[in-house]
């Protein structure tokens, strides 16, 4: 074989040597770890001492963003049969600050030593016998991220086709070094994002473990310094009164409590130049303007220079307070940071939320317990603005097939009653869902969320609903979240339990009226048996002797006029007086129901009383009544003590008015005067059996008054009341079951 064949054929086998190394050394890229590109640059230096026969090669990776070479990074191999010399004044190759390799990356292109005559081949390297030194910069995406050195020993250059694989060796060691430092980066970003995310964690069970705000807060806060590494850092919220910012959470060094607790909302600081904008604030040096005017320190000792700010605003737009952090250090703030804030910020309204929800349902609660049904009705509109941060709120309770706004608060501009078919308030109910929709402009809100008043019984109707109304696009309008719906529907078991309260507080009242009346009809039955069997033989023996004085002294009695007058007048009385305890004690026994005309009993009522002649009674709407159930007799007795009391309220001059309504299920009958009227902290008494008001003392009564007229109102199925303001007449309104519901 002649000599060029020989050449030509090991040529070729290091050819394929190289090759196989360039393919296990991509093999060994793709299979790079977070920071492990050592194994592959190990390959390729030794690779490249082979396809350059006489050298040595070394990698010194290279960090372009500060600009130094990574000693610890350094890789090589030696050719074989160079012993180390041993040079005191260098017992290492790192790059010097003139030599080859910064002038390599200078340029960003390769270097040859015997090219420039005014380059030295490092005095390490020279003290191991080398000729001459090629750089190679380690160049990806414009990045230098290395130098390649190869020292040759022989006096010679490279030959084109090491040069030619050499360029194949710097751009594998450029990728791995490049994959190596990008994994490392991706994998500390997901370590930072995990630490972010576990703290995240943190901030949620705080929420879920801590009841007191102030408390959850100051942990939140906690959590943000530790996360950015912030010096300081405050909560401030804001008041009921919508003016001022106030501290309610501090944390940092050495600091309790910041020189400025009460912060003005339209004043000239940052906190509240965030605030009103409702937009973070990133700023990197505070010196600058328009923040150097406006910056206040949290102490006058601190010298702070960046800042980060985040509002506080819940799903709705309302604006609960502001997150805020200071560093002494210029800069101090990336982008994450203000992410990172901004998600705890949103713990932090949760927070908020949370709290504010569980004092307006303990106060709710209290009241339940202790006020009555309108007044929790009332209370919980007001609760309902105040929590979803709405324009008004309305409470419809259901009447037939009217809805009956019965409670309401905020700007509300809503008719008193509605139908049942219109609208989308009649639609939550008779569908029992919840309905959150936008309005149409024309209307006076942009957007509803209305909650069916709802037992849970699938059976029965709504009893009502529960509405609040936003009227505008920014602050105050209702968010489309699942919180603002769980918050109303929450309201309105509230209101359910409140409606339910007073019904079942009213059956027990009844239950207790009936019993106490129970108690009372025996009581007075036994009285009223002994009393009438008493008038029986004392009442009873005067008619008695009179006829025997009368019998025996007749012809005295006839010259005797005044004395006859007197014994005709106390027979009569007696007479009489035997007839009214029997008449008034006959509405103890059982009343017999009967389907009764109302006109028919007023009329009859009308005509057994002595009605004076200044007095005038007029009858409205009776005759059109439907029938109720009741006895006639009792129902005479109410109507004629009524009539009677009105007589005497206004001393026998003056007018009565007696008019009729029918409305569903009952027919109400009201007898108006026009006397003084009754003080409204007598309107509960004057039904009581012991009290003893304007009634005593009638002709023809026993002194139980009113309370007469609401035991037999009671014993009928029906109801009475007074209405009256102390000075202009009294209103009686009686209630009595329509005799068709009773079938």
């Amino acid at each position: 074989m002649s000599t060029e064949s020989q050449s030509s054929s090991e040529n070729e086998a290091q050819l394929l040597e190289v090759l196989a190394s360039l393919n296990q050394i991509s093999d060994a890229i793709n299979h790079i770890g977070p920071g492990d590109a050592g194994i592959s640059l190990q390959l390729i230096v030794e690779t490249a001492i082979r396809v350059v026969p006489g050298s040595s090669a070394v990698i010194h990776t290279y960090d372009q963003a500060t600009d130094r070479f990574e000693a610890e990074s350094r890789v090589s191999a030696q050719a074989e049969g160079h012993a180390i010399a041993v040079n005191p004044a260098y017992t290492d190759d790192a790059p010097r600050q003139h030599g080859i390799g910064i002038r390599t990356i200078q340029r960003r292109g390769k270097t040859l030593s015997y090219e420039e005559p005014d380059i030295d081949v490092h005095p390490y390297h020279a003290a191991l016998g080398v000729n001459a030194v090629g750089c190679f910069p380690l160049i990806v995406a414009e990045q230098i991220v290395g130098i390649l050195y190869i020292y040759l020993y022989e006096e010679r250059e490279f030959t084109k086709l090491e040069q030619l694989m050499l360029d194949n060796f710097v751009n594998q060691a450029a990728m791995a070094i490049y994959h190596a430092r990008r994994l490392t980066g991706v994998h500390r970003d997901l370590a930072r994002k995990e630490d972010e995310l576990n703290r995240l964690h943190r901030a949620g069970l705080i929420i879920s473990s801590r009841l007191r705000l102030k408390e959850t807060l100051e942990s939140i806060l906690q959590l943000a310094l530790e996360v950015t590494n912030a010096r300081y850092g405050i909560f401030r919220l804001l008041d009921k009164s919508g003016e001022f910012l106030i501290t309610n959470a501090v944390g940092g060094s050495n600091m309790d409590r910041p020189i400025i607790e009460k912060m003005p909302l339209d004043g000239n600081s940052v906190m509240a130049h965030v605030a009103r904008t409702k937009q973070p604030a990133l700023i990197s040096d505070l010196r600058t303007e328009p923040w150097a005017h406006i910056y206040y320190p949290l102490d006058s000792n601190l010298n702070m220079l960046s800042e980060l700010a985040v509002p506080l605003v819940n799903s709705s737009g309302r604006l609960e307070g502001v997150l805020n952090l200071e560093s002494p250090h210029v800069g101090a703030f990336t982008e994450d940071d203000s992410h990172v804030l901004q998600s705890l910020a949103t713990y932090a309204i949760t927070a908020i939320q949370e709290v504010r929800l569980l004092d307006a349902l303990q106060e709710i609660a209290r009241l339940l317990l202790s006020q009555p049904c309108q007044k929790v009705l009332d209370h919980l509109t007001a609760t309902a603005n105040d929590l979803l941060n709405t324009s008004s709120s309305t409470i419809w309770l259901l009447s037939g097939d009217e809805l009956i706004l019965t409670a309401s608060n905020g700007d509300h501009r809503h008719p008193g009653n509605i139908s049942l078919q219109d609208g989308l308030i009649g639609q939550a109910v008779l569908r029992k869902k919840k309905i959150s929709s936008d309005l149409p402009e024309s209307q006076d809100w942009s957007r509803a969320l209305i909650v069916p008043l709802f037992t849970g019984d699938d059976n029965e109707r709504a009893l009502g609903a529960f509405s609040v109304f936003s009227s505008d696009s920014g602050a105050g309008r209702i968010a489309e979240s699942e919180w603002d719906e769980k918050v109303l529907t929450c309201l309105a078991h509230y209101a359910v339990l409140a409606i339910q309260n007073e019904s079942h507080q009213q059956a027990l009242h009844v239950s207790q009226e009936q019993h106490w009346t129970a108690e009372t009809f025996a009581a007075v039955g036994d009285i009223s048996a002994n009393l009438l069997h008493n008038m029986n033989n004392k009442v009873g023996v005067i008619p008695v002797r009179i006829q025997a004085i009368q019998d025996k002294y007749r012809q005295i009695l006839e010259t005797d006029s005044y004395l006859t007058n007197s014994l005709t007048e106390i027979e009569r009385s007696a007479m009489e007086a035997m007839q009214i305890v029997q008449e008034n004690l006959s509405h103890l026994r059982p009343i017999r129901m009967e389907k009764v005309r109302i006109a028919s009993c007023v009329l009859e009522a009308i005509r057994s009383v002595q009605v004076p002649t200044d007095v005038h009674i007029k009858v409205e709407g009776l005759d059109d009544l439907p029938l109720v159930t009741a006895g006639g007799q009792s129902l005479n007795f109410v109507f004629k003590n009524l009539i009677e009391n009105a007589n005497a309220a206004m001393n026998g001059n003056g007018n009565i008015s007696i008019r009729g309504l029918a409305i569903p299920a009952w027919v109400e009958v009201s007898v108006i005067d026009n006397g003084p009227g009754i003080p409204p902290e007598l309107h509960n008494q004057i039904f009581e059996l012991n009290f003893t008001g304007r009634a005593n003392g009638h002709p023809g009564k026993l002194g139980f008054g009113l309370w007469w007229v609401k035991t037999l109102m009671a014993r009928l199925g029906g109801s009475v009341m007074v209405e009256s303001d102390g000075q202009h007449g009294a209103t009686f309104v009686l209630r009595l079951p329509r005799a068709e519901n009773l079938l």
